[in-house]
């Protein structure tokens, strides 16, 4: 009899109180109503804004096994957060997602069907491909994540279009493997995991989806930001 699939869901979280209430009834809508297994992972980074208590009651309300709540004491950075989450994923596919409802989790069944159709190690959402898109950014942020993506493209040529973006499912062995060899952190780790993936002949299939800049609270990204993008991007194109 042939296994059936679970998705664990990694999630990591620091002062998102307003959001992961809304961004987890939202996972539970569009999942249980298909009949996926699925668990949703917290790392939370130590929020001071209540983030930890929310996400407490919602274990009442829909079960400890399906919300996992497991904290860290301080601002580790997003990489050594999925590694962490990655510890008590049991499900054999892992979802790497925002919390911030810039990634809407109506596109999980159509992440989950292409891999399904496609048997790819990786499905990750792209904003650059057609159907997708970018919404609530000012002209300059579009034209700098695009620029971000083109220069990248152009030195990396990993063979998919959205090297930035952070909603991705991996076959959970793939990403423990991929992960093993990273050593970029902040923004620059997301793709550093993809360019690494591509190396290694992993099979990326892509959905495209709409990217909606945060609704509450502030944005994480600033010029320090891009300056290790940039230094990321020559690490890259040196050691891949």
């Amino acid at each position: 009899m042939e296994q059936k699939n679970k998705y664990s869901i990694i999630v990591p979280t620091y002062n998102e109180r307003l959001n992961i209430a809304l961004i987890v009834y939202l996972i539970f809508k569009h999942l249980r109503s298909r009949d996926v297994d699925f668990e949703i992972i917290v790392v939370d980074d130590g929020s001071p804004d209540g983030t930890q208590e929310v996400v407490k009651q919602l274990q009442k309300l829909y079960g400890e096994d399906h919300i996992l709540l497991r904290p860290r004491p301080k601002k580790l950075g997003l990489g050594t957060a999925y590694i962490h989450g990655l510890k008590h994923a049991s499900g054999n596919f892992v979802v790497i997602m925002d919390a911030d409802l810039s990634h809407h989790p109506k596109y999980l069944p159509s992440f989950i069907k292409k891999q399904l159709e496609t048997g790819a190690s990786i499905v990750t959402g792209t904003r650059y491909s057609k159907g997708g898109g970018v919404h609530g950014w000012n002209l300059m942020r579009k034209l700098t994540s695009r620029g971000a993506n083109v220069l990248a493209q152009t030195l990396l040529w990993p063979g998919v279009s959205d090297l930035t973006g952070s909603f991705r499912l991996y076959r959970k062995s793939v990403l423990e493997d991929v992960i093993s060899s990273c050593v970029s952190k902040g923004y620059v780790f997301q793709m550093e995991m993809i360019v690494r993936a591509s190396r290694e002949g992993y099979h990326i299939e892509e959905v495209p989806i709409t990217f909606v800049d945060r609704v509450f609270g502030s944005s994480k990204l600033g010029g320090s930001e891009i300056v290790e993008y940039l230094k990321g991007l020559v690490y890259l194109l040196v050691t891949t």
